[in-house]
């Protein structure tokens, strides 16, 4: 599995189980796996929707905050990282 570190967490609305995270390079679109990890956080998922302000995308680039939901607890701060390879076994 090789990654490429894209953003970093930063808000998690736990009632909803969703994480805002700022896009720092790179761009993410819906269908992509990704891997957040932190002190106590490590886990990968693939993207099913994303949202800017409200409003469902398709991609997010360099610059912008996007908020997804996750199937786990992320915190402020976690690594989000674009997993470029992935394999199902």
């Amino acid at each position: 599995m090789s990654e490429v570190e894209i953003g970093k967490v930063t808000h998690y609305f736990g009632k909803i189980g969703v994480a805002a995270i700022e896009i720092k390079e790179g761009s993410l679109r819906v269908g992509n796996v990704v891997h957040v990890k932190g002190h106590t956080s490590d886990f990968t998922q693939r993207i099913e929707s994303m949202q800017i302000e409200n409003q469902p995308v398709q991609e997010a680039t360099v610059g912008e905050n996007v908020a997804f939901r996750v199937a786990h607890h992320a915190r402020q701060h976690d690594v989000v990282s674009k997993v470029v390879e992935w394999r199902f076994d």
